[in-house]
């Protein structure tokens, strides 16, 4: 189990009920934004996600979400937040939330802030050849990896994708064996070698604890 994560809200210490906001987030960390939302016992948060395999696909991130926004406040949310690295959009999604006035966790993307992003930029590592593999990816290896780049078809395109990486870095956010095993078998079947790292929910944790009282 990930380790417990204390909201410091000071709407709730004063009894009251904070604003309701739509969090729009990629779908590759929708279970860990709710894991969180039950930990800091939050209630107000509304959760959107966009279709995890933009993540293939980054030129569809920014125009999904200045939707997802346009949406939100069609149906009354005056509290937006984006649960997004900039996640290969090149700057195209902070010009869609700027234009909005929607904030977004920071960071390039996911494994930056599941490492800590200060952590991942102060790093001597540079990760040029890392593949990072989250609780999400080692969950979905085969759904959202093997299948959409048609390795199980055609598996010398492995050496196409993946001949500039030398290792596979684990980024676990539970402590699940089973979770574990599956990021091994898919270094093993990248043919890289592999390497864990528990890192929680990193600034996802702190990120999300601050919308405890979006108005103040």
């Amino acid at each position: 189990m990930a380790e417990p994560v204390e909201s410091g809200s000071e709407a709730a210490a004063r009894g009251e009920n904070p604003a309701r906001i739509r969090v729009i987030a990629c779908g590759m960390i929708a279970r860990e934004v709710l894991a969180v939302n039950d930990q800091l016992g939050f209630d107000h948060i509304d959760l959107k996600c966009l279709p995890a395999e933009y993540h293939h696909h980054p030129q569809k991130i920014a125009p999904a979400m200045e939707r997802a926004i346009a949406e939100a406040r069609a149906e009354g949310f005056e509290h937006i937040y984006a649960g997004y690295g900039d996640c290969g959009t090149g700057g195209a999604l902070d010009r869609v939330l700027e234009k909005y006035g929607v904030e977004r966790i920071a960071g390039p993307h996911c494994f930056s802030f599941y490492f800590g992003n200060r952590a991942f930029a102060e790093s001597d590592d540079d990760f040029m050849t890392t593949f990072f593999i989250t609780d999400f990816l080692a969950r979905q290896f085969d759904a959202f990896m093997v299948k959409p780049l048609g390795l199980d078809r055609h598996p010398e395109l492995k050496e196409m994708y993946f001949s500039n990486y030398t290792r596979a870095l684990y980024l676990a956010q539970t402590r699940d064996p089973e979770l574990e095993r599956k990021a091994r078998e898919a270094a093993a079947y990248l043919g890289l070698q592999y390497e864990y790292r528990y890192t929680g929910y990193g600034d996802l944790a702190p990120a999300l604890a601050g919308l405890a009282d979006p108005a103040a």
